[in-house]
């Protein structure tokens, strides 16, 4: 039987001093570099800052994610999506939160939006095959998982196209993982494109087919307007 289910997410704002920064994307956009670029220039103006990634390297969730991501270990798409929310609970718990209450900037290589982006692709094998009340569907059903967790002051989707993410990653020297063949990064992709039209004020876009210094450029003044860095 069909039964109508509605509901509405009210995402947790950040109550600290801290800041809370978080970079997305698909792989190959340069999240890593973008965040490594942005942690040094907070050091060099001797702010306190702590730069952190998701999923996490801690045993034993994180562990057991990069276990499946690697192709080591297989599991069913929603069992990986409980294990995702597990991983975020705790780092949020014990890194996420601790720092923002000392004051501390907190970068983040990824955050809970992974999870919608990601996740679709998990239960559906085509993106665009999707009706709109699909895709509401899902993402709403997974970030419910996440209601309770704060909300990012602000998060950058570097946006690449899909060819040139498959070129960056087959210049590195790594076994090509779970998430990266082209197809899935279509559909996460899609997925990115459609999270960053429907939440405009949380999600900020940036170009990510610029010179490395020209996306950290605007990513400064982005932040210099909301925080006067």
């Amino acid at each position: 039987m069909k039964y109508h289910v509605s509901f509405d997410i009210e995402f947790r704002k950040n109550p600290y001093k801290g800041i809370y920064i978080a970079f997305e994307g698909i792989d190959g956009v340069g999240k890593t570099t973008q965040a490594s670029v942005l942690k040094k220039y907070f050091e060099d103006k001797k702010k306190k800052v702590v730069y952190t990634k998701e999923p996490t390297q801690n045993p034993p969730i994180g562990s057991l994610i990069h276990d499946f991501i690697k192709g080591r270990v297989e599991f069913p798409p929603v069992s990986l999506q409980y294990l995702f929310a597990a991983d975020r609970e705790i780092h949020q718990k014990e890194l996420v939160e601790p720092n923002l209450k000392k004051g501390k900037i907190v970068i983040s290589d990824r955050c809970f939006w992974s999870s919608v982006a990601y996740g679709i692709l998990d239960q559906k094998e085509d993106f665009h095959k999707l009706s709109n009340a699909e895709i509401l569907l899902v993402s709403e059903s997974i970030l419910s998982m996440y209601h309770q967790f704060i909300l990012p002051d602000v998060t950058f989707y570097i946006s690449i196209s899909v060819d040139v993410a498959i070129s960056r990653i087959s210049k590195m020297k790594k076994k090509q993982e779970y998430y990266e063949t082209a197809e899935k990064l279509k559909n996460i992709k899609a997925g990115y494109d459609w999270l960053s039209k429907k939440f405009p004020r949380e999600i900020t876009v940036i170009d990510g087919e610029r010179p490395v210094g020209e996306v950290a450029a605007e990513v400064l003044d982005n932040l210099d307007s909301r925080f006067k860095i």
